[in-house]
């Protein structure tokens, strides 16, 4: 865990690009903080100086102009302050939500595997505005509350500095309370933190699987969990807020005892002749205007640990490591040959090994699918080849080069995946087909459109290729959603193709529109397949048959089938469940499709 100072330090790096932005609005908080204070020390000229006046000693219009000057400029320096300091916290926070995200965007899957979407979601949202508590907030009451207390301290001694040593009185006790209370408010603080993400970890599971809460009468349920974390916020809050209010509190408490003194021995000096009017007058307002910064101050260490704690849930982010990308080898397009050596992979260090000794090779242009039981490893070998996850034994080569040894960005550019759970994005259809592409090609999106046997759809559309989608495109069926993935894949041009059971979720009509479109994309591809359904993969080069993580057949349809081994008992089995005699099985063509 990084030290109160180690944070601080790494949060004002943030500002240094801005720094004479930064210059100029501290400049401005000590003006506004100053003319405070220049404002109660004209108390004692307009008092002290009224007899002048009435004597005729002093201009009528001297007093009038000296303070409107001074509450011009206390204006002026209150605006810009407050505007200079506004547009850095937005900037800085603009700034960091920027890098958070490029961040989440480089993670590794393994952490997306431990954390809840929602749990980054109230890292980038909620947690940023936090750190700019600990930043530009604290900053602004420390100067500006600062020049202030320091500007009233200096009319206090400055007017009479034997009473003005009553002040000190003040010290030990505020120093003692800020620092007892500083521990609570940072453990408090943190603990907040992770509620908040708790928070919208539950609603983003409940909100996005409201079709399931609703359809299992889950309501209450979720209700619940919700009520649980969220009274947990409530109190963390009221906790927070009761220790910041004692500690100011007890701070104005003491103000008030060291204020008694004053008065009474103020007065004691102005009866020896010691303090005139404007003296007493000035002296009283500086002491009772005191208390503001006084507690401004201390309630600042609310803000700064509530900040920190957030800084250190952002800065846990920044610093995980990116994925991996040691790779220097440059690739255009690939041929597609791919070889598996004594691959071996588990999530956990001492977890269960997930795949074991897996041997394969698979030639440019072959069809290859993969079938077993759930828990086989079928996903994970194609999670494996794509690198979404590195720490592996043995080997994974493309075109007879380990996979580690092409840089990252131009590996992944040799794949296309179209899945079960179609992903959409809230854009236009065009940009879901052209996606990440900087300079989208109309005519090749229509063309990828047309090849998707999607083009129609498309036109029936209100604003057909620039209609918006919606959310992971909610109105369309899974067809129209299945055939824009196909489409997107098309579009993306890919030597290698993975299928991660494409049709399983449709209807028979969409099937068929689905199974064309897939064989169009699959022309002249190497094609990963993961399949559950094995009248699905019938017509594939090889069928790989996976258990407990190695490879125990490797075969054609009909080969497996005359061997009886698993592959023989799996699809006499799913023909049993579905009803067929062996004369019945349907002649179905590959449906070029998988599940994990």
């Amino acid at each position: 865990m990084m030290s109160t100072r180690d944070l601080y330090f790494r949060l004002l790096r943030y500002f240094r690009p801005y720094r004479g932005v930064v210059a100029g609005t501290i400049l401005l908080m000590a003006a506004s903080g100053g003319v405070e204070a220049l404002m109660v020390r004209l108390l004692k000229d307009l008092v002290d100086g009224f007899d002048a006046i009435v004597r005729g000693d002093q201009p009528l219009w001297y007093m009038p102009v000296l303070i409107f000057a001074v509450a011009f400029a206390r204006m002026i320096a209150g605006y810009g302050h407050e505007y200079s300091s506004t547009w850095l916290s937005a900037r800085i926070t603009h700034d960091l939500r920027g890098e958070m995200f490029a961040r989440l965007l480089r993670l590794p899957t393994a952490i997306y595997d431990k954390s809840s979407v929602g749990e980054l979601l109230s890292r980038v949202t909620f947690d940023v505005n936090g750190v700019m508590s600990a930043g530009l907030q604290v900053i602004t009451v420390v100067v500006r509350d600062g020049v202030l207390a320091i500007g009233l301290l200096v009319i206090l001694f400055y007017t009479d500095w034997q009473l003005a040593l009553f002040c000190a009185l003040l010290a030990p006790g505020v120093g003692v309370s800020m620092r007892l209370v500083a521990k609570r408010q940072r453990r408090l603080s943190l603990q907040t933190q992770d509620s908040m993400g708790d928070l919208a970890r539950i609603l983003d599971e409940t909100l996005g699987g409201h079709r399931v809460v609703k359809i299992f009468g889950g309501q209450g349920y979720e209700a619940g969990r919700f009520f649980q974390i969220n009274q947990m916020v409530r109190r963390l809050t009221v906790k927070r807020a009761a220790t910041t209010a004692f500690n100011s509190g007890f701070n104005l408490f003491l103000v008030a005892v060291v204020i008694t003194l004053i008065v009474y021995f103020a007065g004691v000096r102005a009866q020896e002749g010691g303090l005139t009017a404007g003296d007493f007058v000035s002296f009283m307002g500086a002491m009772l205007m005191l208390q503001q910064p006084i507690k401004s101050l201390t309630r600042v260490n609310d803000e700064l640990h509530r900040g920190l704690a957030a800084a250190q849930t952002v800065f846990a982010l920044l610093d995980q490591p990116e994925e991996r990308d040691t790779g220097t080898l440059a690739i255009d397009r690939a041929r597609g040959a791919i070889r598996l050596r004594g691959l071996g992979f588990r999530y956990l260090e001492n977890g269960p090994p997930i795949l074991q000794g897996v041997d394969l090779e698979i030639q440019p242009g072959e069809t290859v699918a993969f079938v077993g039981q759930s828990g086989s490893g079928k996903t994970t070998l194609i999670h494996l080849i794509a690198r979404f996850y590195h720490e592996h034994t043995g080997d994974i080569l493309l075109d007879g080069v380990p996979i580690h040894e092409y840089r990252l960005s131009d590996y992944r550019r040799q794949f296309a995946m179209v899945g079960q759970d179609t992903t959409l994005f809230n854009d236009t259809v065009s940009a879901n087909i052209a996606y990440a592409d900087p300079n989208p090609d109309p005519a090749r999106v229509r063309a990828a459109a047309q090849a998707a046997f999607a083009a129609d759809f498309i036109a029936r559309l209100p604003a057909g290729y620039e209609e918006v989608l919606g959310e992971d495109g909610v109105r369309l069926s899974g067809g129209q959603r299945q055939r824009l993935a196909i489409a997107r894949a098309i579009y993306r041009n890919a030597p290698i193709l993975m299928l991660d059971e494409a049709t399983s979720a449709l209807d028979t009509e969409a099937e068929r529109m689905v199974q064309a479109a897939l064989d169009n994309l699959m022309r002249n591809r190497t094609t990963l397949v993961i399949a559950h359904r094995l009248s699905t993969i019938e017509q594939a080069d090889r069928i790989v048959v996976l258990q407990q993580g190695r490879i125990v057949e490797v075969g054609r349809h009909d080969e497996l089938l005359a061997r009886g081994g698993v592959y023989a008992a799996m699809h006499a089995v799913q023909f049993r469940e579905a009803g067929y005699t062996p004369a019945q099985e349907p002649s179905s063509t590959l449906d070029r499709s998988g599940t994990s």
